[in-house]
């Protein structure tokens, strides 16, 4: 029997093709929301019911709360599913969604709230005994004196970073104690501009980190596994390029011990859901930077390498059902990359938006491909220049990096400009190919450091 009869879809694109195609195998109805300029995006032609919720600005649409909750009233959803971006990590959704009678597929709205605040999560964190990077352990105050022995007590470099901050904005690192007090006013003026919030935080500046993340998925019923690791190293502007399960260098002892802290963590919070856990990874040590109360854009890899479909596993938690796994029932096997594939120009990284005139999408052992673009479509300026996702599987690391090889030579997308070139290059770059790489070897190798 199907968790739930109906769903409504509060995302677009790629991740909201891929949560209706994980409904219709679960006989699930679904109700696409959509903005005007998104009417012939493939999943609003192929979802059971459809609802244009406003103009194609975000804030008018998809970010239109009252539309939304008023889509699933009109349709009798019975759930939502928020994907990622919009409305996804948004605590006052959640909560409205509830107080309205329907079910919100992620965590509780309070969870939602303590892990957006990032001063409120790494306190959490620390109480639950994850690993943390050394800092203020809080917010920042107007005492100078005290944000001077704090830093001294760190060590240079750090970093000043904005509570409600993501995706790369709201940080500034510091080198030295002349430019810390100015440091901190910018900070907090550029966060009270972009987050209505000023509260800035401190943390030690790690130098040579990679960025490591953790896949986890809780239950009501008190029941949390991990599904391991993956390395999103491969970063422009704080933006994920290349991601790959299970991270390169990372050893099944060290993986059990951090996927057992991160259990443990979701069973202390009454984590609900799928979840991931951020860290920074250098010298062997893990420390927490943030968790993602949502599903990633990432996930494919992890579905490659454990077999586990995690939008059908969101589904079947948030209608109360307990997990189907235990942590001993997952394995590892062989190893996933995956390219998001944008179209931007590839040297300067600025959207460009168009009319797809021919889309081929690659095939073969090991290759699956999310994306909503078709021959025809046309790629609206009004949201992320994400098209899609590439992704290679094979048992073991260089032969998922040579079945991606072909994949990106096999695929065709014209009439847009996209940054194919730039994947075409990782994927023969020694650095790359070698494994291991910090957060700024691709900035490095595109000059912009």
């Amino acid at each position: 029997m199907a968790p739930f009869k109906k769903i409504l879809i509060a995302n677009r694109g790629e991740i909201a093709l891929r949560i209706l195609r994980a409904c219709q195998a679960m006989d699930i109805r679904t109700v696409a929301a959509h903005s005007t300029v998104d009417r012939n995006l493939k999943h609003v032609g192929m979802a059971d019911e459809s609802v244009c919720i406003g103009p194609p600005p975000a804030a008018e649409s998809y970010l239109n709360v009252p539309g939304l909750i008023a889509a699933m009233e009109v349709t009798d959803a019975e759930a939502v599913h928020p994907g990622y971006g919009f409305l996804a990590e948004n605590a006052d959704f959640a909560e409205r969604v509830e107080e309205s009678g329907f079910v919100f597929v992620g965590p509780r709205a309070e969870t939602i709230r303590l892990m957006g605040d990032k001063v409120s999560a790494i306190h959490a964190m620390r109480q639950a005994g994850v690993p943390c990077v050394p800092g203020s352990n809080g917010p920042l105050d107007d005492d100078e004196r005290r944000s001077l022995r704090l830093a001294g007590d760190i060590r240079y470099p750090v970093l000043i970073k904005a509570a409600a901050g993501g995706g790369g904005r709201g940080m500034r690192v510091v080198e030295q104690a002349d430019d810390l007090l100015r440091a901190i006013s910018l900070t907090r003026q550029e966060a009270r501009s972009a987050f209505g919030d000023d509260t800035v935080y401190m943390e030690k500046y790690l130098s040579n980190p990679r960025h490591i993340e953790v896949q986890v998925l809780a239950d009501a019923h008190g029941n949390a596994i991990h599904l391991g690791e993956r390395d999103c190293s491969m970063q422009r502007r704080h933006q994920k390029v290349i991601e790959e399960a299970p991270a390169p260098g990372i050893t099944d002892k060290q993986r059990e011990r951090i996927g057992r802290i991160c259990t443990d963590a979701c069973k202390r919070i009454g984590y609900l859901g799928a979840g991931t856990f951020e860290f920074l990874y250098e010298n062997g040590e893990f420390y927490f930077i943030e968790m993602n109360t949502r599903i990633q854009v990432e996930h494919p890899v992890t579905e490659c390498v454990t077999g586990v479909d995690l939008i059908r596993e969101q589904i079947r938690i948030a209608a109360g059902e307990p997990l189907r796994l235990r942590q001993e029932d997952v394995r590892i096997s062989g190893h996933a990359v995956e390219c998001r594939i944008n179209a931007e120009d590839p040297e300067k990284f600025l959207p460009r938006p168009g009319q797809v005139e021919a889309f081929h999408a690659p095939g073969g052992p090991g290759i699956r491909v999310d994306s909503h673009i078709y021959d025809g479509y046309s790629i609206p300026p009004n949201y992320d220049s994400m098209i899609g996702k590439l992704i290679a599987h094979a048992e073991s690391r260089s032969a998922a990096i040579a079945r991606m090889r072909v994949a990106l030579d096999e695929m065709v997308l014209r009439g847009v400009v996209s940054n194919l070139p730039l994947h075409q290059r990782l994927m023969t770059d020694s650095g790359f190919v070698r494994g291991g790489s910090n957060i700024h070897y691709l900035e490095k190798l595109l000059g912009l450091q």
